[in-house]
């Protein structure tokens, strides 16, 4: 009896969280009149300009490098 009511649990659990994540799976595309909307810069990942180069002297001054941000490859030469 436990154990049935164990799995139950776990069945509604798993259909719950199997719900919530099909909710994030619709998606509709980018009309042509919202596209104006999601061009403007603060939209964009670095949003703010000085907040970036404050993010970029942090993470430079933890790591003891500087550049390479937002480049690919190694110090190998290798892309």
């Amino acid at each position: 009896m436990k154990t049935n009511i164990k799995r139950l649990s776990l069945c509604h659990g798993f259909l719950l969280m199997l719900l919530a994540l099909s909710g994030c799976s619709v998606s509709q595309a980018v009309q042509p009149w919202e596209k104006e909307t999601l061009a403007r810069p603060e939209m964009t990942f670095e949003g703010d300009p000085l907040d970036t180069k404050f993010t970029e002297h942090i993470y430079s001054s933890k790591e003891g490098a500087s550049g390479g941000a937002g480049v690919g490859g190694g110090g190998c030469g290798c892309n």
